[in-house]
């Protein structure tokens, strides 16, 4: 036990801190977002300098795996816990105590000793709705409440959604219908052939589906609740609905990546990324932020953190790439 103690305070920042160098990090947080909690981290931190690779979800995990050997990155921001599970399955980090880690909720970080991944936030699965191009339809917001009401035939060909092989709001939102379908069943998939009619387009990043409603090419974009809520306030005719079936969702978390040497510049960025500062920015963002201090959401009747399903992570990343495998194969592949 003695010894356990000492090793994990070795990982719990007591090393002085470093204020200097170069760091790689890769993240699939919105760009917009990335750019500004970035320039606040540089703002403090000057003499770090942060290369960024943003890609989706999907992307950037395929591209720490294919670097496993040989890795590039030094940390991963702001990427699905769901990725983080498989990637540390892998063992492809390094376990890392962040500065104020003890204010994060257990449900939000890796239940190591030395916890190897740090959740900051979490988005969920929201219908965005051109309320404009619906009521063309004959329809009304209240009539697109429903996991179910996405297969009404008027909006046959006017639905767009993440491709989930590329997009993790894509894949959650996939690993959330099969979960409130008793997981891997016939009765999910069958709901996803259904909802496959539906759709007009698979695009390849998660607020890509909001933007094409806001702008009136599809009636219904699924994607999740913060990208519909940025269309309206810029003015589009959006309705942000989160389906009350529940809420398919992960949470955005950061990583140190193993490698041989370890930059100690990254354990400043880790420390910052949860980080009081931070999560003030986050939760501008997110209703639900990793500390369980989260901001105040439009759309929501009662505490965000309801409107999410009981998501069992150990099964969603144990059968990531069976459920991709079979959506390319029974949804995408079908005759």
């Amino acid at each position: 036990m003695f010894m356990a103690l000492v090793v994990a305070s070795l990982f719990l920042g007591g090393c002085k801190e470093e204020t200097q160098g170069t760091i790689t990090v890769y993240t699939a947080m919105e760009h917009e977002l990335a750019t500004e909690f970035l320039q606040a981290f540089n703002a403090k931190y000057p003499d770090i300098k942060v290369n960024i690779t943003r890609e989706s979800t999907g992307i950037i995990t395929s591209q720490i795996i294919a670097e496993k050997d040989n890795p590039q990155a030094d940390v991963v921001w702001g990427t699905a816990a769901s990725s983080m599970l498989v990637l540390d399955e892998l063992r492809m980090l390094e376990g890392y105590s962040p500065k104020g880690i003890d204010r994060i909720l257990p449900k939000f970080k890796s239940d190591k000793l030395i916890p190897t991944w740090v959740g900051i936030n979490a988005r969920e699965t929201a219908f965005i709705v051109n309320a404009v191009e619906l009521s063309k339809l004959g329809l009304q917001a209240d009539e697109v409440k429903s996991f179910n009401d996405l297969l009404r035939p008027e909006l046959k060909g006017r639905i767009a959604m993440p491709n989930p092989s590329s997009s993790g709001t894509g894949f959650f939102t996939i690993a959330g219908i099969l979960q409130l379908n008793g997981k891997d069943t016939e009765k999910g998939w069958n709901y996803l052939s259904k909802l496959h009619e539906n759709i007009g387009q698979y695009v390849h990043a998660g607020s890509e589906p909001a933007k094409m409603a806001a702008a009136g090419e599809c009636v219904v974009g699924i994607s999740f609740g913060y990208a519909g809520i940025r269309q309206r306030k810029n003015g589009a005719p959006v309705l942000t609905i989160f389906p009350i079936d529940g809420s398919g969702w992960d949470m955005e978390a950061n990583a140190l990546i193993k490698k041989k040497n370890i930059n100690s510049a990254a354990k400043t960025f880790l420390d910052w990324a949860i980080s009081d500062e931070a999560m003030d920015l986050y939760k501008n963002n997110y209703p639900i932020i990793s500390t369980g201090k989260g901001g105040s959401y439009e759309g929501f009747n009662t505490d965000p953190i309801h409107q999410l399903i009981d998501n069992d992570f150990a099964w969603v990343a144990s059968n990531r790439e069976s459920i991709l495998n079979k959506f390319l194969n029974k949804i995408l592949n079908a005759p």
